[in-house]
């Protein structure tokens, strides 16, 4: 009696996991080939209730398991149903294990596991190069079944995520390529146009009579160097290689310089646009993210406002040391539905009031991982047709030692 079959005899071996509620369960296909039926049974036994928890990802893998006595019962299992793991002895009725693995059908990505008592070198070799990813020698125990199986299962597992990953990351830079190039289209098609009319003189020889097809290529070139800078940004936030240079700021000086650089399209729209801080508020920052928070802030408050409308820009110092922004408009509000868009990357409002409004549909997801870099969290209310209020909170940077050591001989 081999020792698979003295362990089962024995007791049963087998590793029963209770079902775990927060774990999400998978199912993997194990098929069994050897000629020996007493071999077959025991492994098949061994296996019924054992699962593979995975931890680290929240999910467990359970097994359904099928047998075959001959190679070519194995490879009629092979069409019928496609395992993820075979368990195959080297020795068979009518071929060898290694005939079966060379004339499975594709596709082969499954895992063999070897199992034999005449294991050589030259049998390992050419088992591995047809693709053999691990030996269990006979006579084997239940627990070298079930951890032969466990590595296995485990090496499936993370060798189709990382596929997968692999997948949703190129349909991802598709997708992020195909809205890049539709956002940069149509201002060249309109740039492009523009240069074609002035290229044939269809305004005549007056110079101040194409003035306006400047301006707008202008404007054009303005919003598509607007967006290219926006992905920069974007692109070092989340790669981690953006420059950080961490000093006290004066953000009442900082919000100052922000209003007044969205003066002229407040003025434009007769959007009032009120500053309430406190005379003195300083946070150690970086002085370019905080220039990138308050300007994308303030820019949308007037961009999305109604005409003749207001905004708010409030900054204060808590009791508990962070600093607070809000930022309140009287504009066009958001859906609930918006709302829940609100921070994906070129994600743009578009509705009756917002279609004639450019931007990159960038601002808010570069607003929202630069706030973050503070511990903040931003939090959004917006009543459509109404107007909409973000706040959110920013506690201070740390200072780097040399950078603090400069600030004290000063």
């Amino acid at each position: 009696m081999s020792s698979l079959k003295r362990n089962l005899n024995a007791c049963s071996g087998v590793t029963v996991m209770p079902p775990d509620p927060d774990t999400k369960s998978l199912q993997f296909d194990i098929l069994i080939v050897d000629d020996e039926a007493g071999m077959r049974t025991g492994a098949e036994r061994s296996l019924e209730h054992f699962a593979v928890g995975l931890e680290d990802f929240g999910e467990t893998i359970a097994f359904t398991v099928r047998c075959a006595a001959t190679g070519a019962e194995a490879l009629a299992e092979f069409k019928a149903r496609r395992p993820d793991i075979v368990l195959l002895d080297y020795k068979l009725p009518d071929m060898t294990g290694i005939d079966v693995l060379e004339n499975a059908p594709e596709p082969r990505d499954f895992l063999t596991i070897m199992i034999t008592a005449f294991a050589s070198l030259e049998v390992a070799v050419t088992a591995t190069k047809r693709g053999a990813f691990d030996f269990l020698a006979k006579p084997f125990t239940p627990e070298e079944l079930r951890a032969t199986v466990q590595k296995a299962a485990r090496h499936i597992y993370l060798h189709r995520k990382a596929r997968r990953l692999e997948d949703e990351k190129k349909q991802v830079r598709f997708e992020f390529i195909s809205v890049l190039a539709h956002e940069l289209k149509s201002p060249l098609a309109a740039v492009e146009g523009y240069m074609h009319l002035m290229k044939e003189r269809l305004k005549g020889g007056d110079l101040a009579a194409y003035d306006s097809m400047v301006e707008r290529s202008v404007l054009r070139i303005a919003g598509m160097r607007k967006l290219v800078m926006d992905l920069l940004d974007l692109t070092r936030l989340e790669s981690g290689k953006k420059k950080r240079s961490i000093e006290t700021v004066d953000l009442v000086k900082a919000a100052g310089l922000v209003i007044e650089a969205v003066g002229p399209i407040a003025l434009a729209k007769g959007v009032k646009f009120e500053l309430k801080t406190p005379e003195r508020l300083t946070m150690n920052a970086d002085p370019g993210e905080i220039d990138m928070i308050l300007a994308n802030l303030a820019t949308n408050a007037v961009k999305y406002n109604k005409q003749g409308g207001s905004a708010v820009l409030e900054l204060k110092r808590e009791d508990h040391g962070s600093v607070t922004v809000r930022c309140s408009d009287t504009g066009i509000g958001m859906t609930a539905e918006e709302q829940a868009k609100l921070f994906g990357e070129f994600v743009r409002m578009k509705n009756e009031h917002t279609r004639a409004i450019d931007g990159s549909g960038l601002g808010l997801s570069i607003l929202k991982k630069v706030v973050k870099l503070y511990g903040g969290e931003i939090t959004v209310s917006s009543e459509y047709g109404k107007g909409s209020s973000f706040e959110f909170t920013l506690a201070d940077a740390e200072i780097p030692a040399q950078n603090a050591e400069t600030a004290l001989k000063a």
